[in-house]
């Protein structure tokens, strides 16, 4: 069953795997050096720690096909660290951040990723897609002495038209043909193009160049005392849960599209080990990367050899590749990922947005809407309140209580829910000790107590009934909520 297990995970379809793997790498090179420049760092950091964490969590990880790297939610969080200590601080927080995921993977906390709600998964889909989308539009812009303007003329014109060719091209192609992934045929094809006609339009190497050498160990060179924890802990903690956040939520959709079941302890302990080389190493941190994955997905990658084919390919190109890297047209890059943004997001939920719950229509919008304004840790944070906060209140409204007077003197409650913080309120609205009878029966039969609030509520009704001059007696209380009123310290008579 291992040697199965192992060859599924490695060796099936090494062909279309390894191709998927050089596609992703294509996608995976401008996408790292960007969000490189917006932490104020050397390009290569961002293609160190892509290579790295992509290599590391492809082997190690639990999620075989899905991509990891120097990702851009994680760039943002750290460019107040670089501006305001330098990259040496940047590098410890790197490590820290890895130690925290590997913890929350080791303490097997990434099981809680199963309890996001599915209208928070479209929200999070769909935000990132027109995240995607939006930074695109990036390169449709030049740098000039008087700052950015939109490119115009020529310029433009050859642009527009190498992304949609590019976007032709992986449209059109599975058409024709399966045998390559229609992305790495878009991307290599208007290369060439754009090389023999000498098209004015500008290249991965416009960006940044990319030579350089074989990533070396390097221990941080900071103070190892409180003041310097004191300085990186706020952000190695926020870098944690936001590459967790994103990564378990990628993992999710992976699960989805694949329809298997990944390891997701085993992916967060993969991630934290591979941040703290990363760190080690000179990369930047990094978490799995929706865009990437899709690319992935999409060109046929499902074994862990894509995801190692890819890591591999960064380096080579780092070390051996970089001219003919750099002569890739951006336009090429901007055309695949438009298409990825349009098949990451999800149409269907434009469609159902009318027919289910108006509170889960409120999460997709919202996460939505959040993701593409904020960040996607605030995205998550708020649909998983509002998505908590509307079970509560549906729950809450569903307690109600049957009575029971038939046998004189005596009236029987049986109330039905779940008695916890939010129905106590209107739990205890159900009863009427003023005028009730002198013997009260409660029938907890459909009664479920979930947590202390449930607990004072029943001793409350106690004392309510005690000062009435009223006897209460319990009935078929389930055995979990009689030792859970009994730990408390709660003396009930029990029928």
């Amino acid at each position: 069953m291992i040697n199965a297990t192992f060859r599924e995970e490695w060796f099936s379809n090494i062909q279309k795997n390894v191709l998927a793997g050089l596609t992703t790498s294509f996608a995976l090179v401008p996408e790292c050096i960007a969000f490189a420049l917006v932490a104020q760092l050397n390009p290569l950091m961002g293609l160190y720690g892509a290579f790295i964490i992509c290599a590391l969590t492809a082997i190690f990880g639990g999620r075989p096909g899905m991509i990891s790297g120097a990702a851009g939610s994680m760039a943002v969080v750290i460019v107040a660290l670089v501006a305001r200590h330098g990259v040496q601080y940047l590098l410890a927080t790197v490590v820290l951040s890895g130690i925290l995921m590997a913890l929350f993977g080791i303490l097997r906390l990434g099981k809680l990723i199963r309890m996001v709600p599915h209208p928070v998964m479209l929200g999070f889909v769909n935000g990132l897609a027109i995240v995607i989308a939006m930074s695109q539009l990036e390169h449709f812009r030049l740098a000039t002495p008087q700052g950015e303007t939109w490119l115009q003329g020529t310029s433009l014109y050859v642009m527009v038209a190498l992304v949609a060719l590019t976007m032709a091209i992986v449209y059109v192609l599975p058409r024709l043909t399966k045998a390559v992934p229609p992305a790495l045929v878009a991307i290599l094809g208007v290369g060439v193009l754009s090389h023999f006609l000498h098209l004015p339009t500008r290249t991965l190497g416009d960006l940044a160049h990319i030579a350089g050498g074989l990533p070396a160990l390097h221990w941080p060179t900071v103070p190892l005392d409180m003041a310097t924890l004191h300085i990186i802990f706020p952000y190695a903690a926020l870098m944690a849960m936001v590459g967790l956040l994103e990564t378990l939520l990628t993992f999710n959709l992976t699960d989805e599209i694949t329809e298997t079941r990944g390891q997701p302890n085993r992916e967060c302990i993969a991630l934290g080990a591979s941040n703290v080389v990363s760190g080690l190493f000179g990369g930047m941190g990094g978490c799995a990367m929706i865009g990437q994955t899709m690319i992935n997905l999409s060109s046929g990658g499902r074994s862990r050899l894509s995801g190692v084919t890819a890591g591999v390919m960064i380096l080579l190109f780092i070390l051996f590749l970089s001219p003919l890297i750099e002569r890739i047209p951006l336009a090429a890059l901007v055309g695949v990922m438009f298409v990825v943004a349009q098949q990451t997001f999800a149409w269907g939920s434009l469609r159902v947005l009318g027919k289910v719950p108006r509170h889960d229509a409120l999460v997709i919008v919202a996460v939505t809407v959040i993701t593409v304004f904020t960040d996607l840790a605030m995205a998550v944070l708020c649909g998983i309140v509002i998505a908590a906060l509307n079970f509560a209140w549906q729950h809450a409204r569903d307690m109600r209580a049957d009575t029971d007077d038939s046998t004189p003197g005596v009236r029987v409650y049986v109330p039905h829910g779940t008695l916890f913080f939010a129905s106590v309120a209107h739990f205890q609205e159900l009863f009427r000790p003023a005028t009730d009878p002198a013997r009260i029966i409660l029938d907890c039969r459909h009664l479920h107590l979930a947590d202390h609030s449930a607990i004072a509520a029943i001793e409350a009704l106690y004392e309510r009934y005690d000062k009435a001059g009223k006897h209460v007696r319990v009935m078929h209380l389930s055995g979990r909520s009689q030792a859970l009123l009994q730990r408390a310290g709660v003396d009930v008579s029990v029928a």
